[in-house]
């Protein structure tokens, strides 16, 4: 659905991204994770053509460039800045984008209704947005980007700053698009969101593509072991071990054991092992 082939995208003296070569697949959700300063908003300006790479080509599939304005067609972006207007209403943010996209009418009113029903924002679409939680926006940033129907979604960090009511729906949104047989690249710096709803990711960092593969293979190969905690009245004692299991039944042997407790790599132990732990501001 969209191929980056040795792409580059240089801002002076810096190398924003680095000969990026990656092929998202149609119907999945691509998580594209790095620290701050990585390229992945580089790489997203890239794949919407906002940005012009330096070398390399970007492409999507049955359009080619997305410079082009066919792109805009099948591409959905919900940015990290809200882009949205306060002091309209849910219904007329969504029919002002939706005639940007060529829709008027009855075609229009019909897919502004369905899109107020799936973001659970029907009961408020003559509120102004002025007056809409952090969690609402946010949905309906996420609706603007499902005006006309994209069967390519780009969402950059969608769940910041909501609640934890208004972050579960808009997983439960994903989710659903994504089994309408949507591709959607998702950004974010949540590791449980990517672990939950990726079926890759792609970790950047310094321009560079440094790993890419399921969730559970990333695991696997940069996770490290994992670790065994026994407490005992004179405090932790902490082991790496391949087999936990194996270390647990060791450890019930003793008799001065209080408890045990496992703790095994996930993705943000990944993340770290392959970005390192220095503060990125």
């Amino acid at each position: 659905m969209l191929t980056f082939d040795g792409v580059t995208k240089q801002f002076g003296a810096i190398r924003a991204v680095s000969d990026l070569t990656l092929s998202i697949e149609a119907g999945e959700v691509f998580g594209l994770l790095g620290p701050n300063g990585a390229g992945k908003s580089t790489t997203i300006g890239m794949a919407v053509g906002l940005l012009p790479p330096d070398a390399g080509t970007v492409r999507i599939a049955g359009v080619g460039d997305p410079s082009r304005s066919a792109a805009r067609r099948v591409i959905g972006v919900a940015p990290q800045a809200l882009a949205i207007y306060e002091e309209l209403t849910a219904d007329e943010n969504l029919a002002f984008f939706g005639r940007l996209y060529g829709l008027h009418g009855a075609d229009l009113a019909t897919r502004t209704d369905a899109i107020l029903e799936r973001i659970g924002l029907s009961d408020r679409r003559r509120s102004r947005v002025k007056t809409f939680s952090g969690g609402m926006k946010r949905r309906l940033n996420l609706g603007i980007a499902l005006i006309h129907d994209p069967p390519l979604l780009l969402l950059d960090e969608p769940t910041v700053g909501v609640d934890p009511q208004s972050r579960n729906a808009i997983f439960d949104l994903i989710e659903s698009l994504s089994d309408d047989g949507r591709t959607i690249i998702y950004t974010t710096h949540y590791m449980e969101e990517a672990q939950r709803l990726c079926d890759r990711v792609g970790i950047i960092d310094h321009g560079r593509l440094l790993a890419l593969a399921t969730v559970d293979e990333l695991i696997e190969t940069y996770g490290g072991a994992a670790v065994v905690i026994t407490q005992r009245a004179g405090g932790e004692e902490r082991r790496e071990t391949a087999e936990p299991l194996v270390e647990i039944r060791r450890a019930l042997e003793q008799t001065d054991v209080l408890g045990l407790r496992v703790e095994r790599p996930d993705l943000e132990s990944v993340f770290l092992s392959l970005t390192g732990r220095s503060l990125r501001d």
